[in-house]
């Protein structure tokens, strides 16, 4: 059974940091490509961080670049993101993504963890 576990979320002031954590079990690690979504209020889902199993470079959305950073640890099945610089507009849920690099049809999710940015 494959479970991928989130934890770090929690509230913050404006300018803030928090480090979330996703430990991945059930499944080979290197053999997925890793994520974080978010969703806000009233939002959509949205893409935040990707992290390529190996070989390749980190991808960011514009709204986080430069403030959130992704990083795995493959030997403790588990992805990080470090936020830093929290503003109010990244208040949402956080959720872990792991996506089998070689079929779309082969994904799974955490449970996500709430990030509340507020003064």
């Amino acid at each position: 059974q494959v479970q991928l576990v989130e934890s770090g979320g929690g509230s913050v002031q404006p300018g803030g940091s928090l480090r979330l954590s996703c430990v991945a079990s059930g499944l080979t690690f290197t053999r997925y490509d890793m994520r974080w979504y978010r969703q806000g209020p009233g939002k959509d889902r949205e893409l935040v961080a990707s992290m390529p199993v190996a070989g390749g470079s980190a991808n960011y959305a514009a709204s986080v670049k430069g403030r959130f950073t992704i990083s795995r640890d493959n030997a403790k099945n588990t992805v990080y993101l470090q936020m830093s610089s929290l503003n109010v507009e990244d208040t949402a849920v956080y959720y872990c993504n792991a996506q089998h690099r070689n079929t779309l049809r082969i994904y799974y999710w955490g449970q996500g963890t709430q990030v509340t940015v507020s003064s």
